[in-house]
């Protein structure tokens, strides 16, 4: 059996109680908590409550976990790309396709595996294999993961207190009309499209996107992102949202009139199978040194081919 209990705040009020549990507890799908929730397996101040519950401020969910409904994951033979390792943490430079975490449709082959393989021991004794944050399954870059509970807890906390520096690079379509800029619009669900956020959903919860011209071509721009919240799918939203989708982008990005794009740089758009979206940078304070560390990723093949392009 395991046992979670969670401290609604002030800023996660007035949300769904399912919803609020699985983004706070991301290794559970929403509609394993929907089970857990009917057969009172969470409740909410020692009561029961509906899925459909809206939180408040100081409420005290506790979940418990009966065995058989565990998340179990296997080790498997995955390479990862490691940027630095420690006593305390390691970080990595995730590449395009690789999912995080276990879920429906992706049962094996996430970093979860990986991480089991590459230490057992280590991560199956840390709550949630010592994930604290999340990338997009073809998002790559940096991306740290905890080692121990004390590690977790610290930078669960600075996730939640905003005090992680996220910088991001990703390509995007059309020309700024500035150098740089901030984007702030709130995102929730999408209100027909279940699978997709919006800037115009219900339960929205606020969210900020900073944003810099690092390269402009005649047609695209590779932007230098800094996120100050950290909303799903955050950069890809708020970019589509002002009409400079990330280019690849399966989700949010539209079809662009290429009657003017140069046919060597259309074969390459063809080619893309994902969003050019990048975690270059991460910066955060160690758990237990106390010390600013900040990594960097270098770019993967396929962005950096395509900068390359658009720079002849």
């Amino acid at each position: 059996m395991q046992t979670h209990i969670i401290e609604v705040t002030e800023q996660d009020a007035n949300k769904r109680l399912d919803l609020i549990i699985v983004q706070l507890l991301p290794q559970y799908t929403r509609s394993h908590i929907s089970r857990l929730i009917k057969t009172d397996c969470i409740q909410v101040n020692q009561l029961s409550k509906k899925t459909s519950y809206s939180v408040r401020n100081g409420d005290l969910i506790h979940i418990v976990v009966p065995e058989s409904q565990q998340l179990e994951a296997q080790p498997e033979s995955i390479p990862l790309h490691i940027l630095y390792e420690d006593q305390d943490i390691l970080v990595i430079n995730k590449p395009a396709g690789l999912v995080v975490h276990p879920a429906p449709g992706h049962a094996n082959g996430t970093l979860v595996n990986a991480l089991l393989y590459y230490n057992d021991q280590r991560f199956s004794s840390v709550s949630r294999f010592g994930i604290v944050h999340r990338l997009d399954q073809d998002t790559t870059g940096c991306l740290v993961v905890a080692k121990n509970m004390l590690s977790q807890n610290v930078l669960n906390t600075a996730f939640k207190d905003r005090k992680i520096k996220k910088n991001y690079l990703c390509v995007v379509h059309g020309q700024m009309n500035a150098q740089k800029g901030r984007i702030d619009l709130p995102i929730g669900r999408h209100p027909v499209h279940r699978k997709k956020m919006s800037t115009t959903g219900k339960h929205s919860r606020t969210a900020e996107t900073h944003w810099r011209v690092s390269k402009q071509f005649q047609q695209f721009t590779l932007l230098n992102v800094l996120l100050k919240t950290g909303r799903t799918h955050q950069i890809r939203v708020h970019l589509a949202a002002i009409n400079h989708p990330i280019v690849g982008d399966p989700l949010y990005g539209n079809h662009r009139n290429w009657r003017n794009i140069k046919p060597d740089i259309q074969q390459c758009l063809k080619k893309i199978n994902r969003q050019m979206l990048h975690a270059f940078q991460l910066g955060f304070i160690h758990p237990t040194t106390k010390e600013y560390i900040q990594f960097e990723a270098s770019l993967p093949l396929d962005m950096t081919e395509f900068l390359e392009l658009l720079a002849k």
